[in-house]
């Protein structure tokens, strides 16, 4: 899969020796997090270009997976394309000999509609199979599987992901949920990520005709869910990568600012790296 940008990004994660944790944003609902002893995770990390014209990539691709060489972990929160993709994610596990991470019907994405062991070079062992609940231990990192409410997804699921530096949520494409409170007072999270976009005309999968959309969190909505996580610094994602369906983070900030939570709004754009 050809990159826009060749192989920096890559090999600027591989590079870099953080002092706690270094999360680089890959635009979408993508991320890459890498602890100061080496442990790098994928979550989400999506490479493909959607399904013009129905729905049409926005930003640049930042690297080729082929090009990945360092890899503990991938991670899907539901069985999306944009978050569960062969081309994006089975080379990954092919190069590096990762785990991929995932809920059942993401798995059976990975097994069923794109055989993955077939079609490349991942074994079997290599899928495995996540539900609310779970903790698994990833090298440095201790990652807690909690529920996501996404209505658009059969299962998806919501990650914490604890280090000694502190705790990243990574919610894939949930809207607000009765769980976020327990949540919220359950861990520590100083950053967490959630989908934010407009609601856009996007053609239907079947008659292709254009249809009012809501895909990610609104305005008030990803507040709502910052709120109930007590979230020290929110990442919105996912407002960059679809045509009609972009938004604008910044104005975030007046939604926020009656809240006690968020603290902080941080932007990130596709490639910025940001300290836990």
């Amino acid at each position: 899969m050809e990159s826009d940008w060749g192989d920096w990004l890559v090999r600027d994660i591989e590079a870099a020796t953080p002092e706690g944790v270094a999360i680089w944003y890959l635009g979408c609902n993508g991320f890459v997090l890498k602890g100061a002893a080496g442990t790098t995770l994928f979550i989400d990390p999506y490479l493909g270009l959607g399904d013009p014209p129905r729905t049409v990539r926005m930003i640049p691709v930042p690297f080729d997976p082929e090009d990945v060489n360092e890899a503990d972990a991938v991670l899907a929160t539901h069985e999306h394309t944009d978050h569960v993709h062969g081309p994006s994610q089975a080379p990954i596990l092919e190069e590096t000999g990762a785990t991929f991470y995932a809920p059942d019907d993401s798995l059976a994405v990975a097994r069923e509609d794109e055989n993955w062991t077939e079609e490349w070079e991942v074994a079997e062992e290599q899928l495995s199979a996540v539900t609310e609940g779970d903790s698994v231990e990833i090298g440095e990192f201790t990652v807690h599987v909690e529920e996501a409410h996404d209505a658009d997804a059969t299962h998806p699921v919501s990650y914490v992901i604890e280090h000694d530096a502190g705790t990243f949520f990574h919610g894939g494409d949930t809207k607000p949920g009765d769980t976020f409170d327990r949540i919220g007072r359950e861990y520590d999270i100083d950053v967490g990520a959630l989908a934010f976009g407009t609601v856009g005309r996007i053609p239907d999968k079947e008659t292709r005709e254009p249809k009012r959309t809501r895909w990610y969190n609104d305005e008030n909505q990803i507040v709502e869910t910052a709120a109930a996580l007590e979230l020290e610094r929110l990442v919105p994602t996912h407002w960059d990568m679809w045509k009609g369906l972009t938004a604008d983070p910044t104005v975030l900030h007046n939604h926020a600012a009656s809240f006690d939570y968020p603290r902080r709004l941080e932007v990130v754009e596709i490639g910025d790296r940001i300290e836990l």
